[in-house]
């Protein structure tokens, strides 16, 4: 009888204890995204200081500090084609305190960066997506030394046996490999010449030192009203308001060049669900204030935001498309 009633005392302790245990977990995560942020937060950056990414990184870090109360701080973390960086916001606690921004180049950078496989991100299953934050056409602009006025010049040329080169930011960049699907939609051979970033390239480019390049709006546009550098297309589908007279690939006859560059806000994956959505409704509202839109215009971007869901899949899709692109043309990174 004692045993009896001892073994229905512990069986009403252990009912009460897992109760009590279901209950704290049923709050934690809802206490945890109150809560949140109850400290700073750090944005990584995975190339240098001074780029598109990284002015857009502390563009949104002051505005998302004026929202949230907290500071939100941004951390260069530069090499490998943005893989040093990525690894390291792979690896950092999921809490929402670590944060990456990425641009497109994080959806190729393992496929033509030679990395031990375990080493190395995987952006779909190490990461979750916050939101999409920029979109960036990638255009074919050519030199004033170079004379080209239309892509049918070029073409006509390059046809005929001219030896041509097109500048990119570096090998297996969004540029490259859109300079390759061109080549060969088009049928023709352009010499890629991969500089170490945007300056250097766009520097030859001026110099004639380079007939074309792929490149984005914001470094070439104050070269444009002078004559320096002329757009001949946009590398998409449609055409872009940033050049409205400047034919798309579709246009052009070459449906299956569609490529552009974009930039987006990941949390290390297992990132709570709570967190992810509490950035991204404010980084929805970020993304629409006209002081936001107008500066990230300078980079030739254009605001845009994204459930996690949606870019989540653009990003899986990416990364298997661009697989099999650099595959194909045998594309790796320097």
């Amino acid at each position: 009888m004692m045993y009896s009633q001892f073994q229905s005392g512990r069986r009403a302790l252990l009912a009460l204890a897992t109760a009590c245990a279901a209950g704290a977990a049923a709050v934690s995560l809802p206490a945890m995204a109150a809560d949140y942020p109850s400290r700073p937060i750090t944005i990584v950056v995975a190339y240098g200081a001074g780029g598109d990414t990284d002015a857009m990184a502390r563009l949104f870090g002051e505005k998302l500090t004026q929202r949230l109360g907290q500071p939100v701080i941004v951390e260069n973390r530069a090499g490998a084609s943005g893989i040093i960086g990525s690894n390291y916001a792979a690896r950092a606690k999921p809490d929402g305190y670590t944060l990456l921004l990425a641009p497109s180049t994080f959806s190729m950078a393992t496929h033509v960066v030679k990395t031990n496989a375990t080493d190395t991100y995987h952006p779909a299953r190490d990461f979750a997506p916050i939101t999409q934050t920029a979109y960036q056409p990638l255009l074919l602009v050519a030199s004033q030394a170079s004379g080209y006025t239309s892509v049918a010049q070029v073409i006509k040329d390059a046809k005929a046996g001219k030896a041509l080169t097109y500048a990119s930011p570096g090998s297996g960049s969004p540029m490259h490999i859109l300079g390759e699907l061109f080549n060969q939609a088009a049928g023709v051979k352009i010499t890629h010449v991969p500089y170490k970033g945007v300056a250097p390239a766009v520097n030859d480019l001026l110099g004639g030192h380079v007939a074309l390049s792929w490149m984005t709006y914001g470094p070439v546009e104050p070269y444009l009203a002078s004559g320096k550098v002329r757009i001949l297309a946009n590398g998409a589908s449609e055409r872009t308001p940033l050049a409205p007279d400047a034919p798309s690939m579709a246009e052009l006859g070459y449906k299956n060049v569609n490529v552009a560059a974009w930039q987006s806000l990941y949390a290390p994956k297992g990132t709570p669900a709570e967190v992810i959505r509490t950035l991204n409704g404010h980084m929805a509202e970020i993304l629409k204030m006209p002081d936001v839109v107008a500066k990230m215009r300078v980079f030739g971007a254009f605001a845009k935001s994204s459930t996690p869901e949606a870019f989540g899949k653009l990003t899986a899709d990416e990364y298997e498309y661009f697989g099999k692109v650099v595959k194909e043309f045998g594309i790796q990174a320097d």
